[in-house]
């Protein structure tokens, strides 16, 4: 009889240990995952969350759903995102505009870059290209510069929204250049990209995902680019700084990140499936093409990395003046 009674208090003992595990320790994951994308789709923050869920689909046999939410800049997918469950069923396609920019220019962007997410890694970075219409009369980025100030807050330089990595990296390119463009936001890359095609705007200062291939048919005609050397995918369209500016330097990234409180064991399983997943020929060959450069950081070098980009961000945006319409 006492013999029963302690196993029975042993096994009362482990069904309650077990019933008291957080659900992290369960075999993540069970269910279908949702990636939010702050953007419309078609634009680069899109295409580098749908590979990501293709191939996470194909390894964990679960459905990986990309959720556009567009708006304010990101900030509206951004808040999705941080207010979701954190229990790793809702990841959220980081970048550079509404992490590390709209903090210093949204009074209250209904999220908190740095408290609200838990980083997992970046994916890519990404230097940006301009381009313009081929009606604009300038062939050279030295001709863009002049046309632009000859005609100061006229010449329309569209952006994927207000306080995106891209209309800082406009509004810097003005001030260095000492020009002064038309800033035009959109809800993303692929509107602007839109209107840039049927004339709406004449230039546009973009990833390179979203312009390759509209460049590569004539569509578009590329000016310069914003890295410190020439990408592999222009070879011949040269750098800003060897146009004129020397030193100049801009550019974005992205990354996947989960809301603060997701168990840290998620975020590890998570980071290194991702990491794996960059690293695949196939997928790094994909993103290189496109001008985006795999990166795949731990969680730690990652929320280092942001808390660093919101701090040189918010100098830019007190430099340039830059305010939220």
């Amino acid at each position: 009889m006492k013999i029963f009674r302690r196993l029975a208090v042993a096994t009362f003992a482990t069904v309650a240990l077990a019933g008291a595990l957080p659900a992290a320790q369960a075999a993540y994951p069970e269910r279908a995952l949702r990636i939010v994308v702050p953007f419309s789709p078609g634009g680069a923050t899109d295409m580098l969350a749908r590979t990501i869920a293709q191939k996470l689909q194909e390894s964990w046999g679960q459905s990986v759903v990309v959720d556009n939410r567009p708006g304010a800049g990101g900030n509206i997918g951004a808040a999705a995102g941080a207010k979701a469950a954190p229990d790793g069923y809702t990841l959220t396609l980081v970048a550079a505009g509404f992490m590390a920019v709209n903090p210093h220019i949204y009074d209250n962007p209904g999220y908190d870059s740095i408290k609200d997410f838990a980083p997992i890694t970046q994916l890519v970075s990404a230097p940006l290209l301009l381009v313009v219409n081929p009606s604009v009369p300038a062939r050279t980025f030295q001709e863009y510069v002049a046309l632009v100030k000859t005609q100061p807050g006229k010449v329309a330089l569209g952006n994927g929204g207000t306080g995106t990595a891209q209309h800082l990296g406009g509004e810097y390119l003005d001030m260095v250049a000492g020009m002064k463009s038309l800033h035009v936001p959109y809800k993303g890359s692929a509107p602007a990209t839109t209107d840039l095609l049927g004339g709406q705007v004449q230039s546009m200062l973009d990833n390179m995902v979203t312009l390759v291939p509209h460049v590569k048919s004539g569509k578009l005609r590329a000016l310069a680019v914003t890295s410190k050397q020439r990408v592999s995918t222009f070879p011949d369209v040269p750098t800003v700084a060897e146009s004129g500016l020397p030193g100049f330097e801009t550019g974005t990234w992205y990354g996947i990140a989960a809301p603060a409180g997701t168990p840290p064991d998620v975020v590890d399983k998570l980071q290194r499936e991702i990491v794996r997943i960059l690293a695949l020929p196939d997928i790094a060959e994909k993103f290189v093409q496109q001008g985006l450069y795999p990166v795949g950081n731990t969680p730690a070098e990652f929320a280092r990395y942001i808390e660093a980009e919101r701090a040189k961000a918010g100098r830019i945006v007190k430099a340039a003046n830059i305010k939220a319409n």
